[in-house]
């Protein structure tokens, strides 16, 4: 059975199943059965190779480790594109790598967002063209507007190995938390949808005030006219950059469950020196179990809903994965199911 196919003609024919595509008494992906994609944050994260836990003994390269993670899970979701802007040769390798049915979400760039984002993080050849000064962070703001143009056109041009192979999902904008909800922050978020328009997009935001009172219902009808995904968080409440659990859908292409554990003590922590210390939290079964009627419920009314463990400390995230996969039963799509294919190749293979 294979994952309908994405499509370079927009949104909704990116998910739009080709029964061509689908071997003899396969189960429609496309249907309430099946169409769960379950996965974790990242799969090269130094806490989970280190842990030695996951990959096993001679899993070393980062192809081997690639192609093992596509054997367990049938998605996931690229964060090293949030921190530097990402390579078209990488993307190319990695559809070359995983089977026809695995997907990628890609988290957006950190500049896109409006994050503060080190020079360094862009390609050497545009560092020159940032305004000058002696601030190692820059600004989308305060960039010129061509060089702007460039950023946007070399960062599509990157996501093409994926979006032509079939296995680009979502492309996720987390919005930093000084974005609030007021009119400056959704006219970034709409320039954000215009440069994106055809693509698959997810919103998750990270101050209160686009949920407090009424002003929830009106965020998610202004996603709703966007076409954008609602991304549902499971993350510590009580705190100013934390956003309520919900369950509401935007559009019928997909929804987007991201889980960030439920570590008070650690979820604004400043010293860490690893994104995984902020998240070390090992989810209980019996909080797993809570979770498969709301994804459920979500299931009958999109075509596709994307479970990201972002509880990235280990391999937390995995095991937690697992589990609600298990417990989502015929609803989870299987990596075995994904794409009928023989079991990973011996590391001395991938040499």
């Amino acid at each position: 059975m294979s994952p309908s196919r994405s499509s370079i003609t927009g949104p909704v024919d990116a998910l739009r199943f080709d029964a061509s595509d689908t071997p003899e008494n396969s189960v429609n992906p496309a249907t309430a059965v099946g169409n769960v994609y379950v996965g974790t944050a990242s799969w090269t994260d130094k806490s989970l190779i280190a842990c030695k836990r996951f990959y096993p003994p001679g899993h070393t390269s980062a192809e081997a480790r690639l192609r093992y993670y596509a054997s367990q899970f049938p998605m996931v979701e690229v964060d090293s594109s949030y921190y530097a802007m990402p390579s078209g040769s990488n993307a190319q390798l990695w559809a070359e790598r995983t089977p026809d049915a695995f997907v990628f979400n890609i988290k957006a760039f950190r500049l896109l967002t409006g994050h503060q984002t080190p020079r360094v993080a862009l390609p050497k050849d545009l560092q020159s063209e940032l305004p000058s000064g002696p601030r190692a962070n820059v600004y989308y703001k305060d960039l010129p507007a061509p060089l702007i143009d460039e950023i946007w056109r070399r960062y599509l041009e990157a996501l093409a190995p994926l979006r032509l192979a079939g296995k680009l999902g979502l492309v996720h904008f987390q919005f930093p938390p000084w974005l609030t909800g007021d009119r400056a922050s959704r006219a970034h978020v709409e320039v954000c949808a215009q440069r994106m328009a055809g693509y698959g997009v997810a919103a998750e935001f990270r101050h209160r005030g686009w949920f407090d009172g009424t002003q929830g219902d009106a965020t998610l009808a202004w996603l709703r006219e966007l076409g954008w995904v609602n991304t549902t968080v499971d993350e510590p409440q009580g705190f100013v950059n934390s956003i309520p659990l919900g369950w509401t859908t935007t559009t019928s292409l997909a929804a987007v469950v991201r889980m960030h554990g439920r570590n008070q003590q650690t979820w604004n922590v400043r010293e860490s020196t690893a994104a995984s210390d902020r998240f070390n939290y090992d989810y209980r079964d019996a909080e797993l179990a809570a979770l498969v009627d709301p994804i459920r419920v979500i299931a009958k009314q999109v075509a596709r809903v994307y479970v990201v463990f972002n509880n990235n400390y280990e391999d937390q995230g995995q095991r937690n994965a697992r589990e609600l996969m298990r417990r989502l039963g015929d609803a989870a799509l299987d990596a075995d199911l994904a794409d009928s294919r023989n079991s990973p190749p011996a590391p001395d293979a991938m040499k």
